[in-house]
């Protein structure tokens, strides 16, 4: 689905922590667009993940295919996390697929993308990583789920995903658990934790488990969809509880005020490298007179 009068495209931060982000003088951004994508008309790419394997990276990301109006699921790739080479769309089905949340698990690559528009979470397998992927299961279904991120932590796997009226607008954040990725799954009894508050609500980005820390990211939808991205620390959780408090730092991004993520933010998918510094795709959007031009996340 369009959103008139933006364009999504992708960039590279770094920084010291992951609450603060900058982008370097020497990475040009943004690094993807939708003058990159080859194989489609694109109208716009965001929400990227990365995974590094083997020393190389690779970046899953939303492009929104012009002619069809739905999201599809393109590859990237690049060998020092700065400079990257659009390959390919690795996944595409008859609704739209967006928010590529990519996870190593075992010894096998996994992927969830956001698929609300059949009201479900459905969960990827590599047939052959980075370009073959097939669905294994649906772990929910039910609700107009947006934005679902996974995590492990105290050995058990978390789902946090926003639920509300997608795709522009989450103001309703839920929590589920699971003893296996497999499932089953159960709604966390303080779930939704989250309601009626589109400043904190949505996902944004992949969940940080920092040895016993939990940093989630959420989309600041308030006055616009797309306007920033806040940092929570997840300081209590169990099958029965559940507390978080917004870091001092936060927000982590916001707009630039010129160029390509001059109107807002909305994702963040930070890693950190060996020299202990950060590297984070993050995306972002500007205005377009035009209007032709717009992704809708």
């Amino acid at each position: 689905m369009r959103i008139p009068k933006y364009d999504w495209s992708i960039g590279i931060y770094v920084g010291e922590s992951p609450f603060h982000f900058e982008s370097p003088r020497e990475i040009s951004n943004p690094v993807l667009s939708r003058w990159d994508v080859s194989d489609i008309q694109a109208s716009g790419v965001a929400d990227p993940f990365m995974l590094r394997v083997k020393g190389t990276w690779y970046m899953f990301f939303e492009v929104m295919h012009w002619q069809t109006d739905k999201g599809e699921i393109g590859l990237a790739m690049s060998e020092n996390g700065v400079e990257w080479a659009y390959q390919q769309i690795v996944l595409a089905e008859p609704f739209h697929l967006s928010y590529p949340y990519i996870f190593e698990w075992e010894n096998e690559y996994y992927l969830i993308p956001e698929s609300h528009q059949v009201s479900s979470i459905r969960l990827y397998k590599a047939d052959h990583f980075p370009d073959r992927w097939s669905l294994m299961m649906t772990l929910l279904e039910g609700r107009e789920y947006v934005d679902p991120s996974v995590f492990h932590f105290d050995d058990k796997w978390w789902l946090l995903t926003g639920d509300g009226t997608p795709p522009y607008w989450s103001d309703t954040l839920r929590l589920y658990y699971a003893m296996d990725l497999m499932g089953p799954w159960f709604e966390h009894p303080k779930s939704p934790i989250i309601e009626g508050n589109a400043h904190i609500a949505r996902p944004a980005g992949k969940v940080l488990v920092l040895n016993d820390r939990i940093v989630r990211y959420a989309q600041d939808c308030y006055p616009k969809y797309g306007t920033r991205v806040r940092a929570f620390e997840i300081t209590d959780l169990t099958t029965r509880r559940y507390h978080e408090q917004e870091v001092g730092d936060s927000p982590v991004l916001a707009a630039s005020g010129a160029g390509w993520n001059g109107s807002g933010m909305h994702h963040i998918d930070p890693h950190l490298m060996e020299d202990g510094r950060w590297l984070a795709c993050v995306d972002g959007w500007v205005s377009t007179p035009a209007g032709n031009s717009g992704v809708g996340l």
